[in-house]
């Protein structure tokens, strides 16, 4: 945090408060992982608060299941909040509250439109070759007769929303936008069934939570003058926007399930650190300077809120197995063996997260980008491997044979360390005057199944003697 900093000064709202809302009809995906991030560093940066809100009133697509996966992806990602989960389901009677009180002030209507009528009015205006819009047939206005309710036919409440001006406000993504009244039409803001529309439950739960900064996709810019609209008929204070640029394939395609916009999770289960996924989210439409390598903390201390990109940013999951690898690099050698152990146990091998696996982790991790590649070395240590019948003929010559099994029998008696074991691989080369690729690829490829390995002496003293003997004993 920067305390020192003072918060930019929002009428009304003096700390900032930012917040994320996700819809938990999915997964949490990484655009929404991106806004949760800049939510989070933003508030951290300035000494605020975060909070995180479960837009759940999509009743019929919203699930547990989905709830369970946000707030797993969140705890992964290290995105604490202040306060929350909020659900929206559970603030209904506050949403009434607030439709009464715009009833009652004017700022909003009931609309017996059936679907039938709405779908009428529509095709007459796409004939008449106009934009398509509610044409206010229910809303009051002086000198104006309505016609009497409809039997058996329950209202929505629509916001009145202002028939001329122009919404203005100064983003802090994309700078000042403007859009006319004339392009939007009186939205529905309660259905029939009591349950809000996000449009309208958003500005009463920003305001109720004293929203300060709102960070959200572009793909919203077309709801802001509702929301702005209705922010002014409740006499609430703004929050201030910030409108970031979708997230692009690799392909240059919107991210989609077949592009990248998998669950956050999943990167967990595919063997990526959180704070290699946070550093290369934040990358994803902000900079500081060149830095392309840092932690969650350098970047609450440097993010303001400007420096946002106002292009789209392009996933690119080879750039992100780079950042993984040199977060890998940088990673506790203790944390890293859980992470394999949990790896391992998934393929049914059960390993200790001991000491060995400790040392496991700490030589072979330079030659990985996940912990799923971690794992696949080191399973070499527990699980029998096949050497490659082709390769193993070629290494295996009538010179080198006679080696391996001397140094079998020098292995079978030195003490287990990695001093002993490259004081053994020394005796046997002068012994049968090889140089050490001719003993050491054949050796690697019996003990590892392959011929590129670190340190070879290093590697054997991983190992356990005995599989050692056991993997040199047919010769």
């Amino acid at each position: 945090m920067n305390p020192d900093k003072p918060a930019p000064a929002i009428p009304g709202i003096t700390p900032v408060r930012t917040r994320i809302a996700p819809s938990p009809t999915g997964f949490l995906h990484l655009g929404t992982a991106r806004t949760a991030l800049y939510s989070w560093a933003y508030a951290r940066h300035f000494g605020g608060q975060f909070v995180l809100r479960i837009e759940d009133t999509d009743v019929a697509r919203s699930t547990q299941d989905s709830v369970d996966q946000i707030l797993a992806a969140m705890q992964w990602l290290g995105l604490d909040c202040d306060e929350g989960p909020i659900y929206q389901m559970q603030r209904l009677d506050r949403y009434h509250a607030v439709v009464e009180q715009m009833l009652a002030a004017g700022t909003a209507y009931r609309c017996w439109c059936t679907p039938e009528e709405l779908d009428a009015m529509r095709e007459a205006q796409r004939e008449r070759g106009v934009k398509t819009h509610y044409d206010g047939r229910w809303r009051p206005s002086r000198g104006k007769t309505l016609p009497s309710p409809p039997a058996g036919v329950k209202p929505v409440v629509r916001f009145a929303n202002p028939v001329d001006g122009i919404v203005t406000w100064d983003d802090l993504v994309k700078g000042s936008i403007s859009i006319s009244n004339h392009e939007i039409d009186d939205l529905i803001i309660l259905r029939p069934d009591g349950v809000p529309t996000y449009n309208f439950a958003v500005v009463v739960d920003d305001w109720d939570m004293a929203i300060s900064h709102v960070f959200r996709g572009d793909e919203h810019i077309n709801n802001t003058p509702w929301q702005i609209n209705i922010f002014h008929a409740l006499g609430a204070p703004l929050p201030r926007f910030g409108h970031c640029p979708i997230i692009l394939g690799d392909d240059g395609q919107k991210l989609s399930k077949r592009r990248g916009a998998v669950s956050v999770t999943a990167y967990q289960d595919a063997g990526y650190l959180p704070e290699s996924m946070l550093n290369y989210l934040a990358r994803l439409g902000w900079s500081h300077g060149d830095e392309e390598l840092f932690s969650a903390a350098q970047m609450v201390k440097w993010f303001d809120g400007s420096h946002l990109a106002k292009s789209p940013a392009q996933w690119d999951p080879v750039k992100l197995a780079w950042v993984n690898a040199q977060h890998l690099k940088l990673a506790d050698d203790g944390r890293l063996a859980g992470l394999v152990a949990a790896q391992l146990a998934s393929r049914g091998v059960g390993v200790a997260a001991d000491e060995r696996l400790v040392a496991m982790c700490a030589l072979y991790k330079d030659r990985c980008s996940t912990t799923v590649e971690l794992a696949d070395w080191l399973a070499m240590h527990f699980v029998p491997v096949v050497p490659p019948a082709d390769e193993l003929a070629a290494l295996l010559t009538d010179a080198v044979r006679p080696a391996l099994v001397a140094l079998r029998d020098r292995l079978a008696g030195c003490d287990w360390d990695k001093a002993a074991i490259a004081a053994a691989l020394k005796a046997v080369l002068a012994e049968h005057k090889l140089k050490m690729p001719q003993l050491a690829m054949p050796l690697r490829l019996l003990l590892c199944g392959r011929v590129q390995t670190p340190s070879v002496d290093a590697v054997v003293a991983l190992f356990e003697r005995q599989i050692v003997l056991e993997r040199l004993r047919h010769l």
